[in-house]
């Protein structure tokens, strides 16, 4: 079958092919409403597909968006990839999404890739030891936005949680509730990724302005495969706590389970709060008591910072939006 042309379309429609290339960029300011019409139908009559090569030199925009997320396992990552995705697609843009595996080669490779293939920008959940990427991109003048972590004196526009915040509302929430041998368990934080090392330093923090003694014991990091390991090192000691803030959903995952087979009760031996919100807390047994992270918002805001460099708005300055959490309270304390 012959490829169906602008030119068709045009033909077609007994209108030019200038007026067809303003229809499909959606430049409809001086295109009435009857002409709108007669083309739109003469697309879907002809089944006529757009070059989207073609669009893309000559507006010099792939109108594609990439998003390297650090690790696509967890539950926050997952929702603020399609919150990111509708907003673009509301746009005209359409995603690429890579999963670095906090992996930073990995990372470098998918970077250099859609580079390659001329996306307009670049949201990163960064694993942070591509320092020279990073700053190479700054001095291309490449619209770039992180996202959930911040990398240390690189002016890049940066959205994330205020973990200080979310770590002090757990906390308070146990001490409210009569705990004070309070423990905090997160993933690794061997390369200072720093929602991690925020929440501990939050954590810290809050315990101090309760007057609590901070335990260096009770503080775990661990990667993902170790945590289980890691919390029997915690229920062994002397004095085990009574509490346990689990950094990120996946360690609140490893929590569950490691409870589940110490056939500990909750809250009765051990009450639980967990830093993002999962799926399953408020149908747990007991429910989960979680400090929800606004992803819609967050992935919005990324989405609107990103977009304003691609349009090159002038007034957009590089800074770092902290976002504030929310204590759901539940039956695990």
């Amino acid at each position: 079958m012959k490829k169906i042309t602008i030119a068709d379309v045009a033909k077609h429609a007994n209108v030019s092919k200038s007026t067809v290339s303003q229809y499909l960029n959606e430049r409809f300011e001086y295109m009435s409403e009857k002409t709108r019409k007669k083309i739109k139908d003469t697309i879907e009559e002809l089944n006529y597909q757009p070059n989207i090569l073609a669009r893309s030199l000559k507006q010099k925009s792939t109108f594609t968006i990439g998003v390297v997320v650090a690790n696509n396992v967890h539950t926050f990552t997952t929702n603020v990839i399609r919150a990111i995705e509708g907003y673009f697609y509301q746009e005209g843009f359409h995603i690429i999404v890579c999963n670095a595996d906090d992996e930073p080669q990995k990372e470098k490779n998918y970077i250099e890739m859609l580079r390659a293939k001329q996306v307009d920008g670049i949201i990163i959940f960064p694993t942070g030891d591509n320092l020279d990427l990073y700053q190479q991109m700054i001095q291309d003048r490449f619209p770039i936005v992180f996202m959930d972590r911040t990398i240390t004196d690189l002016d890049i526009t940066t959205v994330l949680l205020d973990n200080h915040l979310a770590a002090k509302l757990a906390v308070d929430h146990f001490v409210e509730k009569g705990y004070r041998n309070i423990a905090i368990v997160t993933t690794s934080i061997i390369r200072n990724i720093s929602p991690r090392i925020e929440r501990i330093q939050g954590y810290r923090e809050a315990l101090q302005s309760h007057g609590i003694a901070v335990k260096n014991e009770y503080i775990k990091t661990a990667p993902a495969e170790e945590i289980s390991t890691a919390l029997s090192e915690l229920f062994s000691l002397e004095t085990p706590p009574e509490a346990v803030l689990a950094g990120n959903d996946r360690v609140l995952n490893e929590v569950l389970r490691f409870i589940k087979s110490r056939d500990f009760k909750i809250p009765d031996d051990v009450a639980v709060i967990g830093i993002d919100e999962v799926p399953y807390a408020d149908f747990y047994t007991p429910t989960i008591t979680t400090v929800k992270q606004p992803t819609d918002e967050m992935a919005h805001l990324a989405a609107e910072q990103l977009l304003a460099q691609i349009k090159q708005e002038e007034d957009r300055k590089p800074g770092v939006h902290r976002l504030k959490p929310t204590l759901i309270p539940r039956f695990s304390c």
